[in-house]
Parts: C-alpha cells; structure tokens; sequence
C-alpha cells in the first residue's frame, strides 16, 4: 500500500478545516454467527503508521502488530458492537450503523466529521461523510478497519470456547463449507443469525 495515498486523503480533510475527524469501518457484516462490530480511530496529523493498510489485505498476525500500534498512536478511538439480537432486530444494516454510533460516541475528544467506509450513511447520528472503499484510501479508515477486524475475531475465539463444535476459531463464523457442516450436524446456536441461515444448511 502506497501510504501517500492513505495520508493524502486524511491531509486533505484537515486542509478543509476538519482537525479533529476520525475514520469508521465494520467488521462482521456477512457471517453467519456473531456480533458485528464498528470502530472508530481518531490519528494524529504526524503519525505514520508503517505497513497500515486495509485489515483485508492484511494476515492475521500483521494486523495483531498494527493493532497495538494504532491504540497506542491514536488521539483517540471507540470499538463497539451490535449483538446477533440487534442484528435480528434492525437487520445487518441498522445494527451496523448503531455498532457505528456506539463507537463513534466513545471517542473522546468528540469528533467534528466521522468518514465511514462505503457509500451509505442515514443511520449516523453525527456529521458524516462516506468513502467507497474508504479502508484503502484512508489512514483512518484503515486503522478502524484493523481495530474492528482484531476486536471482532478476538470475540469469535471467546465463542469458539462456548461452542466449540462450530469451529468459530477458524472461520470466524462466515460461512466455510465445515461451518454448514456443523449446522447440519448440531444445528444453530444462540449465536447464530436466523435471518442468514437458509434450510437446508
């Protein structure tokens, strides 16, 4: 990743007159168990984080690394989530923007613009722009995007103890054909989706 184009964009918002903004991405949007969750990361102009990058194009143990990096740099940040319950209840979208809000009303000192990765935002409560495919494209997405991704994964393993017939340590609840296997086998939990879960599995 060319990090001129991670910090130019995060540049340029400042030179608008945003000082203090912070980037928002998600992570667990498409699997089939588990929470979603959303954070938030407020940087300061003068750091530079080495080897930042989208958390998708990152290995596990790159992103455990950056993770440290990024909470100990940070200005400020928020990691929050919305339960499978919540998911149920507003559909994958709407739980994802109250995971956001969650996060985003964690940061301290409060934000004057939050850039959310994507292309959709009517369900933030603060002042907001959209960046589609904004983790490779902003510093502060990026950062966000390594700090949902690690916290996310880190309560999949949690689960995996619970449920260990699912193999949540390695798929992280996506859906892995050894995933729909367990579900044939020992059906869902309470972790699971109901509204992502097609019969048969």
């Amino acid at each position: 990743m060319n990090n001129d184009i991670l910090y130019g964009t995060d540049r340029g918002v400042r030179e608008e007159g945003f000082t203090l903004f912070c980037g928002v991405d998600e992570a667990g949007r498409g699997p089939l168990a588990g929470p979603v969750c959303a954070a938030a990361v407020i940087l300061p102009p003068e750091l530079r984080i080495s080897g930042l990058n989208d958390s998708k194009k990152l290995s596990e143990a790159k992103r455990e690394v950056l993770y440290d990096v990024i909470t100990g740099g940070a200005l400020a940040y928020g990691i929050a989530f919305a339960t499978v319950a919540e998911i149920e209840d507003l559909n994958i979208l709407g739980a994802t923007f109250l995971a956001m809000n969650r996060a985003i009303a964690r940061l301290s000192p409060a934000p004057d613009l939050a850039l959310i990765d994507g292309n959709q935002r009517k369900g933030i409560n603060f002042p907001c722009r959209t960046l589609i495919h904004g983790d490779g494209l902003s510093a502060s997405i990026a950062a966000a995007s390594i700090l949902a991704k690690v916290t996310r994964d880190r309560v999949m393993l949690e689960l995996a103890e619970q449920y260990p017939q699912y193999g949540f340590e390695r798929h992280k609840g996506y859906g892995t054909a050894a995933h729909y296997a367990a579900l044939r086998e020992f059906g869902p939990c309470p972790e699971h989706r109901a509204m992502f879960l097609c019969k048969p599995y």
